[in-house]
């Protein structure tokens, strides 16, 4: 718990060194960090990654899409579940309207209904489950701080999270960040986990 609190307490503020990371390779090594517990699991985690260039901190961009994965693995409905990892490059949209683009990350999965009130509050600290109900694995020893770091390095990167409840159970939860001054090209698509 105090590591997540003063890995929080880091997260407010902005990066001191930005350099240009590519969205998607942050999410190919945290899902090569979650194999393991997806497979104990009986979990697939299915990726659709296009490259896309942000400027941040590597090691607290790792860390936003390593929480928001084992939240999904967590909460989820067991095996046969599954989990997705997407990444986007909206850095495009910056010649509409004059609005900055952005890298997105995607992280969706089955699991049990969120009341769509809940949602919010799960970006709390110290919630856990559906609006702090405290319903999932009792292995896990999380003590409800994955979301709001996830919540407090978006912001310190000049991002937006949101999340959303999925017709049928579960989560859908997006990150944007500022696209960085270039951007990559093409599309990776893999399927790592029980079937996949």
């Amino acid at each position: 718990m105090i590591e997540g609190l003063l890995l929080l307490a880091r997260a407010d503020n902005e990066p001191a060194n930005p350099e240009a990371i590519n969205l998607a390779d942050i999410a190919v090594r945290s899902v090569a960090q979650c194999e393991l517990e997806a497979a104990e699991r009986g979990i697939a985690i299915r990726t659709a990654l296009q490259p896309v260039t942000v400027s941040g901190d590597g090691i607290l961009l790792e860390r936003i899409a390593m929480n928001l994965i084992q939240n999904a693995l967590r909460h989820n409905s067991g095996p046969g579940g599954w989990v997705d990892v997407l990444t986007y490059d909206r850095s495009y949209e910056a010649g509409l309207g004059g609005s900055p683009g952005h890298g997105l990350l995607v992280v969706a999965n089955t699991g049990p209904e969120v009341p769509p009130y809940a949602v919010e509050s799960l970006f709390e600290p110290f919630k856990r489950g559906a609006g702090g109900s405290g319903s999932r694995d009792p292995k896990d020893k999380g003590v409800g701080l994955g979301l709001s770091i996830v919540r407090s390095v978006v912001r310190a990167h000049g991002g937006r999270v949101a999340a959303e409840p999925r017709v049928g159970g579960g989560l859908i939860v997006r990150v944007w960040l500022p696209a960085g001054e270039w951007r990559l090209g093409g599309a990776e698509r893999t399927a790592i986990g029980p079937g996949a």
